[in-house]
């Protein structure tokens, strides 16, 4: 019989000292490549009463193979009604407690991690008649618009975290905490003159009881949906400035471009803006990514599935945006398909994407945005990067060669060459490393000086997209 996990399982992960990206306890870069999943999706429902418990594993090997190195999950999944943690509000549901000791026994034996948010508030609004913490099914919460304002409530949440932390925050298994999933005025009275607080009462419990119990704590967000930010701008002061939170997180929903994609590259532009916008709100060494996108209004609301070619190419577009724009990885989608999985094509995407990161060294890359500042020879290309003074990650995606029937990237593009003009780059020498995305290798490496604070060299033969690693060599 699988155990819980044991603290020394896995090295926990830390925020860089030096960089806003993570590493682990022992100094190793570590970056989070993943997507959102759930506990009733096809891939995952065989923990609950060990219905298979093997195809569980099989699907966890097939993760860590193709470079995943983390999951973002709810502790329970309000969709239906037997998948709630608590039942009624303060008793632990023994078979829901058995199915996360599986997952972190069997997430620990394969590497992965988990960013973990203890609830799933959006179908938890949605079905609140059903959910134990609603007053008239004996809970604390008069209504769903007061769950981070009750007095009650608060401490019923506050009693699950404590729970979870005394059970499996020992673990090197729990990434991180999102403190509250999608935090929204709605949660507090149409208001979000609580969002600190709310913010500051979750990080304190959670930290200080780490930090008794196993004198170190996670790293600790709180996820927003990202157009909030726009009609409630204050949000931002907790979002990304918290003063208790390690790193910053939003979900990636744009109405025009990410949520009903017409082609696979205007979701990635509108990607790369989010990003730079992102950081201009974050403190300089705070990481940051999207922890949630993906083509919602189509599937939820259009009842409509993208194709897997499609599909694939927008998401292998999305998280190159992500990563070149300077978040953490690549995102993290939210499967928006039926049934609920990504497809092998979007594993392969992730793989590919793993193998280029170790020509950048993370945990000392002082990162600024700089989609606006990167200078291309070729107006085709839309220009999407970051660097400091040693190293920069640059993608070029190139805006004229989609198909007009497919809505696809044309492979057999007449290919152009694009002279770059990356600033900020010290006097030197630099390694030139030009990825191919959907291959995942390398296309060619040679040397080049930069002078005056611009390195300059010119891309070969671009068809459709192409990632860059530069990086300073030895004097």
């Amino acid at each position: 019989m699988l155990q819980a996990t044991s603290p020394a399982s896995l090295p926990w992960i830390q925020v860089a000292p030096d960089a806003p990206y993570f590493i682990t306890e022992d100094g190793q870069p570590w970056t989070p490549v993943g997507q959102n999943d759930a506990i009733t999706w096809p891939e995952l429902e065989g923990l609950f009463r060990r219905k298979n418990l093997q195809a569980v594993e099989e699907y966890l090997a097939y993760l860590s193979a193709h470079g995943v190195t983390c999951l973002r999950l709810m502790l329970e999944y309000a969709q239906v009604q037997y998948r709630y943690f608590e039942k009624p509000a303060g008793t632990f549901n023994p078979r829901m407690v058995q199915l996360w000791d599986d997952l972190f026994a069997l997430c620990a034996k394969y590497g992965l991690r988990i960013l973990l948010t203890p609830y799933d508030t959006f179908w938890m609004w949605i079905k609140w008649k059903y959910h134990p913490y609603n007053k008239q099914l004996g809970g604390p919460c008069a209504a769903r618009g007061q769950w981070l304002l009750c007095r009650d409530t608060m401490e019923v949440i506050k009693n699950r975290l404590t729970f979870v932390i005394e059970r499996w925050g020992g673990s090197g298994v729990l990434f991180a905490w999102d403190l509250w999933n999608e935090m929204h005025p709605a949660h507090m009275g149409n208001s979000s003159e609580n969002f600190s607080a709310a913010a500051t009462e979750l990080s304190q419990h959670v930290r200080e009881l780490e930090m008794r119990l196993y004198g170190r704590s996670h790293p600790q967000t709180v996820s927003i949906f990202g157009p909030i930010l726009y009609t409630n701008p204050d949000t931002a002061d907790t979002i990304f400035r918290h003063p208790l939170l390690d790193f910053a997180s939003t979900h990636f929903y744009d109405a025009k471009t990410i949520d009903y994609p017409k082609n696979t590259v205007d979701s990635a532009i509108k990607v790369g803006e989010l990003v730079r916008e992102a950081l201009e709100h974050a403190p300089a060494n705070r990481p940051f990514f999207d922890s949630e996108h993906g083509p919602i209004h189509l599937f939820k609301d259009k009842k409509h599935t993208l194709a897997p070619e499609f599909d694939d190419e927008y998401f292998r577009h999305i998280q190159w945006a992500h990563l070149a724009s300077g978040a953490a990885g690549g995102g993290m989608r939210w499967p928006n398909r039926h049934p609920h999985t990504l497809t092998p094509g979007m594993r392969v995407a992730q793989k590919n994407m793993v193998g280029f990161l170790p020509l950048i060294n993370w945990a000392n890359f002082k990162r600024k945005n700089l989609n606006q500042e990167i200078k291309a020879s070729e107006p085709a290309f839309a220009v999407m990067g970051c660097g400091d003074e040693q190293q920069a990650v640059v993608w070029l995606l190139r805006q004229d060669a989609l198909y007009q029937r497919n809505r696809l990237m044309n492979p057999a593009a007449v290919p152009l060459d694009v002279e770059l003009h990356i600033p900020n780059l010290a006097d030197g020498t630099y390694q030139i490393t030009t990825w191919n995305t959907q291959e995942g290798k390398i296309r060619e490496q040679f040397q080049t000086e930069a002078w005056d604070g611009y390195c300059c060299f010119i891309v070969p033969a671009v068809r459709t997209d192409v990632a860059i690693a530069v990086s300073k060599l030895p004097e």
